[in-house]
């Protein structure tokens, strides 16, 4: 009896051999089950796909992906037009692929959801973001900006590829040192920048180079416009 999906595999990538003589639901049913058959196989696996045998429209390319994804731990990461099965096609769609990748991420920058903790270090060859606390001992690394929308208390190194443009921003700006491209300001006490006092009001603050030094003003219109210049 003829197999309606064929699975043929390189180190890079997949060729699925689809039959075109059966109707499209059942021909789903029948993929989620040889992936999930497949699964211990595959693992993790991250690779490129490609349809042989039926034609498809776009959406069914796409209900076809969502089933292989609920029934394996594999991540497909593009689809290749191309049904001749040449292991360098697949890696060169990869390696396009996560170029793509990495220059969407330089430009839009990385995002960390959580606190970090004392003896936590969070590097990132971007811009980031984090969503919540650096505390005392945790260390956030970036080649870009650092935003904390939370409380920042720990260290902070921005501009980690000695751009002195970059900068440190913080809903409670707290740090125990800042490091900006080259320049460092520190705490006198190694605890704070600031003098802990009971019933301080924090604001959201920056930090910036001018001049040589690090400055840490109070977000404002004047400063936003002074440090994009």
């Amino acid at each position: 009896m003829k197999e309606s999906v064929v699975i043929k595999s390189n180190a890079y990538g997949i060729i699925v051999n689809l039959d075109d003589s059966i109707p499209f639901d059942e021909l789903l049913t029948d993929i989620g089950k040889k992936f999930e058959a497949s699964a211990k196989f595959f693992k993790n696996a991250k690779m490129a796909i490609s349809f042989k045998g039926r034609e498809l429209t776009e959406a069914q390319e796409k209900d076809i992906l969502n089933i292989i994804s609920e029934n394996s731990a594999m991540e497909i990461l593009c689809v290749v037009d191309n049904s001749s099965f040449d292991e360098q096609v697949f890696q060169q769609a990869i390696e396009e692929k996560q170029a793509r990748e990495a220059e969407l991420a330089s430009k839009n920058g990385q995002f960390y959801k959580g606190t970090l903790r004392s003896g936590q270090v969070f590097e990132a060859e971007t811009s980031v973001v984090i969503l919540g606390d650096v505390n005392p001992g945790a260390t956030v690394i970036s080649t870009g900006n650092i935003v904390v929308l939370g409380a920042l208390k720990g260290i902070a190194y921005a501009g980690g590829n000695g751009n002195e443009g970059a900068f440190v921003a913080a809903l409670e700006m707290n740090p125990v040192q800042i490091k900006i491209g080259d320049k460092i300001a520190r705490c006198s006490d190694g605890t704070s920048f600031f003098k802990r006092r009971k019933k301080v009001s924090m604001e959201p603050k920056i930090a910036f180079v001018e001049n040589g030094s690090i400055y840490i003003e109070p977000i404002s219109k004047d400063v936003l416009s002074d440090i994009s210049l």
